[in-house]
């Protein structure tokens, strides 16, 4: 009926024989689909200070669709969150130079201009790709997305010992991770290469060279 995956290494997943099984209404209440409005979040980081595997599967997805857009040119993204996330593997696999493409956030409670690319949620529960006009949209799991749009984890409060009135400090201060970010090279790949975009002869050099160079920049 079903191949189930647990291993240490690898997320625990189940795949069900489409052949084997059939969708079967069942009595009871039917799983309120939530509003776009109420989207959860996940923070990157945890108390020990190690990357979310939540985000490094999450951006390693939204990596492959950003490149499959790029159309192999230099993106550019907004500061914060999404530039800490996606610069490295920009710098690393798309050539260099002055941008020519542009990300922006966009979704449910934002209101920026969209003209190239728009990094946007995608519904936890129906898989729903938030809608726009952006000419290209790349998809990013909600938890995450909702975190990248929305949170500022800082309480700024008065510097103490007498420093002037005007300046402010973290208190407690931001929840730092230990090491660089890196995308989930598996999931990476596994995403590439089922997108059409991947045909294109520059992508698939790119897709190549990541397969056999798994712990290459920015996957290590």
């Amino acid at each position: 009926m079903a191949t189930r995956v647990d291993d240490c290494g690898f997320w625990q997943v189940v795949w069900l024989e489409p052949e084997a099984v059939r969708p079967v209404a069942v009595d009871g209440p039917v799983q309120r689909v939530i509003d776009w409005a109420e989207l959860p979040s996940t923070p990157p980081v945890d108390p020990l200070g190690f990357w979310s595997p939540l985000w490094e599967a999450a951006v390693a997805v939204a990596l492959a669709h950003l490149l499959a857009v790029s159309d192999g040119r230099r993106v550019s993204v907004p500061e914060g969150a999404v530039a800490e996330v996606f610069r490295r593997a920009i710098d690393s696999l798309l050539p260099p130079g002055p941008p020519e493409r542009h990300l922006v956030l966009a979704g449910p409670g934002l209101s920026a201009a969209i003209t190239d690319i728009a990094l946007v949620p995608r519904h936890p529960q129906t898989g729903e790709v938030w809608p726009c006009d952006a000419p290209a949209v790349v998809p990013l799991a909600a938890d995450v997305w909702t975190y990248m749009a929305f949170h500022d984890g800082r309480r700024l409060v008065p510097a103490a010992y007498a420093m002037p009135a005007v300046v402010r400090r973290d208190d407690p201060p931001p929840l730092l991770p230990h090491s660089l970010f890196r995308p989930d090279g598996r999931i990476f790949l596994s995403t590439l290469e089922r997108l059409a975009a991947v045909r294109q002869p520059w992508l698939r050099r790119l897709y190549d060279g990541v397969k056999e160079r798994p712990y290459m920049d920015p996957f290590s």
